[in-house]
């Protein structure tokens, strides 16, 4: 955490506003959450510390961060201008990760949930920020073992990061449909193929897809509000799928399960960069965008987490119900000429079998549990670029 943290609530605004206004358009950072296992069992193990203590002196060391749990870690790709940057960073940090991990004798998970590790035996990493969150949330903080990826776009003018977050909540459930990997959790086949979702989205405060605000001002005020009332103690306390970080000028994307495939890591990086991208130029343009209702945009999300790429989701403008595959290449098209302008077009796919798909095929052939998950471990061929 930055300087920003230290700053008060108005001035963390002011800053926001600031750096919103003179930032630059489409740069790009990732962030992707992994499982720490135990080489033998798979099972989730509280090693967090020691890799991060290991990774002090390191071209990792500013890059890795804890996330809730000590049986978690996350890698960060840093602030990029192309997109051709980012995918190679991705890469380039999975290896670091995973060198660092078989130096220490542990193996990283890359599903939105573990399988069948109990929250119970997971521990809070002990850290100001996380110890609040404890006192705040308790069993919501608690029951959170997931595992996400994180997509921040930047965007000039703050009035314009309200607006592109506005017109990314229609496509929200498109994005989390193209990324399920999560269809076990707590020994169960749930049926769904984002657990995460229903664990993380569904529980915790201020998170899924947030209304409209408009402008900036219009945020400005809510989070006053949420800051006046105690309902918040730190701007990160906001956890909508998509939301205007308040320490860098960017929208950040925050639906996606987290990815086994580093190639598809980037594809789907791509298709939530592009889409940013594509919904900032039609604003400019004046192009119309939907603005379909709460209540239309829900039901997409929900496919989306039972059913993720095997279902249909709705067209809201249309109220036509197609396949997730035949939406989602629909949408690729559409934002296919940006795409190539930011050098993300050629990384647009969707997948024969999402990585939900692949999990619950296996099951359905009659694999255990631990033969699905130990193909979802990250790789050692990620050494070589995956």
């Amino acid at each position: 955490m930055g300087d920003e943290q230290r700053l008060s609530p108005e001035e963390q605004l002011q800053f926001a506003y600031e750096q919103f206004e003179s930032g630059q358009d489409f740069t790009l950072a990732v962030e992707e959450e992994f499982a720490i296992l135990d080489p033998e069992t798979l099972s989730l193990t509280n090693r967090f510390e020691e890799l991060q203590a290991a990774s002090r002196g390191t071209e990792l060391e500013d890059h890795l961060v804890g996330e809730l749990i000590s049986s978690e870690v996350e890698v960060r790709t840093g602030r990029c201008d192309t997109f051709l940057d980012a995918a190679a960073r991705v890469h380039e940090r999975r290896r670091q990760l995973w060198a660092l991990a078989d130096r220490h004798g542990v193996l990283l998970g890359a599903t939105g949930t573990h399988p069948w590790s109990p929250w119970q035996e997971q521990r809070i990493i002990d850290t100001p920020h996380y110890r609040r969150n404890d006192e705040l949330l308790r069993y919501v903080v608690w029951r959170n073992n997931s595992f996400g990826h994180h997509v921040h776009v930047g965007i000039r003018g703050a009035d314009r990061a309200i607006r592109v977050c506005d017109a990314l909540r229609p496509f929200l459930p498109d994005l989390l449909a193209l990324s399920t990997s999560s269809p076990f959790v707590e020994n169960v086949n749930t049926g769904l193929h984002s657990a995460r979702t229903q664990i993380f989205t569904r529980m915790f405060p201020r998170c899924g897809v947030p209304d409209p605000f408009g402008t900036w001002p219009a945020y400005e005020e809510y989070v006053r509000f949420l800051f006046a009332t105690n309902s918040i103690l730190e701007h990160t306390q906001i956890w909508w799928s998509v939301r205007p970080h308040l320490a860098f000028p960017t929208v950040e994307i925050r639906i996606c399960d987290g990815q086994p495939d580093s190639a598809e890591s980037i594809s789907l990086t791509a298709l939530a960069y592009a889409l940013t991208a594509r919904l900032a130029r039609a604003l400019d343009d004046g192009e119309p965008l939907p603005s379909p209702a709460p209540r239309l945009i829900e039901e997409n999300f929900w496919r989306a987490i039972r059913y993720g790429l095997s279902g249909g989701l709705i067209d809201l403008e249309t109220l036509e119900v197609r396949p997730a595959r035949a939406h989602l290449e629909a949408l690729m098209e559409w934002v296919l000429p940006v795409a190539e302008e930011v050098g993300a077009a050629q990384y647009l796919a969707v997948p024969a079998a999402g990585a939900a798909e692949r999990q619950i095929a296996r099951f359905e052939d009659g694999a255990t549990l631990e033969q699905i998950y130990v193909e979802q471990i990250v790789r050692e061929e990620e050494r070589v670029g995956g």
